[in-house]
């Protein structure tokens, strides 16, 4: 929170159905990308187990984007953000995929 106002994001989120694998040390827990932006993911780990701290640093591989590396932001209710590393090829990752690959997905129910 800044100033008493909820911090925003920094980049315009999409709504996406990319599954992929979060890895963290020696686990790796499939799940779901729920939304991309050029800055970070949510993802959806269907309430698997995955042990990773706020802070901690990971990697999301998948067919659609490839390998992307970023932080642990946020971890609640089966789901989990990651912001991308700075020094990461993930803008011109996330680009392509939008720009070949992405489809609207419908809202979920």
């Amino acid at each position: 929170m800044i100033n008493g106002r909820m911090k925003t994001r920094s980049a315009e989120r999409k709504k996406t159905r990319i599954l992929g694998t979060v890895k963290y040390f020696n686990q790796a827990v499939e799940g779901r990308v729920t939304d991309l932006s050029a800055t970070g993911m949510a993802l959806d780990l269907g309430g698997r187990v995955f042990h990773a701290a706020d802070g901690s640093q990971v990697r999301v591989e998948s067919q659609e984007f490839g390998i992307l590396e970023g932080t642990v932001k946020w971890r609640r209710s089966g789901r989990l953000g990651v912001q991308f590393s700075i020094n990461s090829n993930a803008v011109a990752q996330v680009s392509s995929y939008f720009r070949f690959f992405h489809k609207d997905a419908p809202a979920s129910r």
